[in-house]
């Protein structure tokens, strides 16, 4: 059974810093490609980062430069590390993984296999 396990969202103030944790059971990440998605209520999930199987990442142009996807393979566990966060960062982030997605592909919600709860993170102004 695959399961997406998401910790390290909290509430921060503007220009703060946090680091998501994903820790993936069930499959290896190295099998994986991996993605970060948010969503605030009332709109739809948005591809934030995400990293294919050999190494490329992919960053949505709002968090590109303040945002890093990265991943222990060993341990099974990728990151999302969040620098100068705004209040427009607010929402509840996801991981996501799947052997399928192609680089081009990773920002994209459709297609991913496997899912995690999320965690919030809340930024104040």
């Amino acid at each position: 059974q695959v399961e997406l396990v998401e910790s390290g969202g909290a509430s921060v103030q503007a220009g703060g810093s946090l680091t998501l944790s994903c820790a993936v059971f069930g499959v290896s990440n190295d099998r994986n490609s991996m993605a970060w998605f948010r969503q605030v209520p009332g709109k739809e999930r948005e591809g934030v980062a995400g990293i294919a199987t050999n190494g490329w990442t992919k960053y949505a142009d709002s968090v590109q430069g303040r945002f890093t996807i990265s991943q222990d393979n060993p341990k099974n566990i990728f990151y999302l590390q969040m620098n100068n966060l705004k209040p427009d960062d607010t929402a509840m982030y996801y991981c996501t993984a799947s052997p399928y997605k192609a680089w081009w592909s990773l920002l994209h919600e459709d297609g991913w296999d496997y899912w995690g709860r999320g965690t919030l993170v809340t930024i104040s102004s």
